[in-house]
């Protein structure tokens, strides 16, 4: 891995000048102007491969022993925001604000009708959203997802993919409350977010997606109010049993 380790950089690099050449303002240099969509579908492809590979490079690089060495600090305050089990009493109250948000939405799929008989609302949501208007901006703004919908629909995904949504908000939901690995909770919620986003469903999202981005980034101590203060330990991380020092006897080389 320490061979492969330094294409990183250039491979992150080129991963950037595809983003650039796609999303550069001067129309007539993108790669649907030169090449039509099928070229920019192939930069895209390039694009998310090389991510997924500086991803994995980067990823073999945590063992390294220069890994842990903090080479910019933060502000006092973010790290105490962050990393400080006291700032657990700050995210307590948007914990359970979120959690009981996914609740809430949960069970009103699990009880109505629609999403575990079959996923008519989902398959009539999803209906709806690919629609391309002859004036005006599609529901959907990506080309790629609006094919991945596309793709669900010709599969009718919606038979599991509405229980999955309804009780995938359940989890999430109850792990927030209880701070149940909490990270891991408030990741999967911005993921459900984003996807409502990109299907065009604004609603409460933008908050909830917020606050989820705010509880992953402290998810060591986020969930310290909760079950997360005995669980996380258990798993080995954040925390660590306190070190014992003893005094070094006079005399000694120890």
């Amino acid at each position: 891995m320490s061979s492969l380790r330094k294409w990183a950089t250039p491979l992150a690099l080129l991963a950037a000048i595809l983003v650039l050449w796609m999303e550069i303002p001067i129309t007539e240099v993108r790669p649907e102007t030169l090449g039509g969509d099928s070229l920019r579908s192939i930069v895209t492809v390039a694009f998310w491969i090389l991510a997924i590979v500086v991803v994995a490079l980067l990823f073999g690089d945590r063992t390294s022993a220069d890994a842990t060495v903090v080479e910019v600090e933060g502000p006092a305050f973010t790290r105490y925001l962050f990393g400080n089990t006291r700032a657990g009493l700050f995210w307590l109250p948007i914990r359970l604000f979120l959690g009981f948000a996914w609740i809430e939405a949960s069970l009103h799929k699990i009880t109505g009708t629609g999403w575990l008989d079959g996923g008519a609302a989902l398959k009539g949501f999803w209906t709806a959203v690919v629609v391309v208007p002859d004036k005006g901006r599609p529901p959907v703004s990506y080309e790629w997802y609006r094919d991945f919908i596309n793709f669900l629909l010709s599969n009718h995904s919606e038979t599991w993919f509405a229980p999955l949504i309804a009780f995938g908000e359940l989890a999430v939901g109850v792990g927030l409350v209880f701070g149940v690995l909490t990270g891991a909770a408030a990741f999967f919620g911005a993921l459900m977010n984003m996807s409502f986003l990109l299907a065009g469903s604004a609603s409460t999202n933008p908050v909830l997606f917020t606050f989820a981005i705010g509880l992953m980034l402290a998810w060591r101590v986020a969930g310290y109010y909760g079950v997360d203060r005995y669980l996380l330990p258990m798993l080995g991380t954040p925390w660590r049993a306190k070190v014992v020092t003893h005094p070094v006897a006079a005399g000694s080389t120890s």
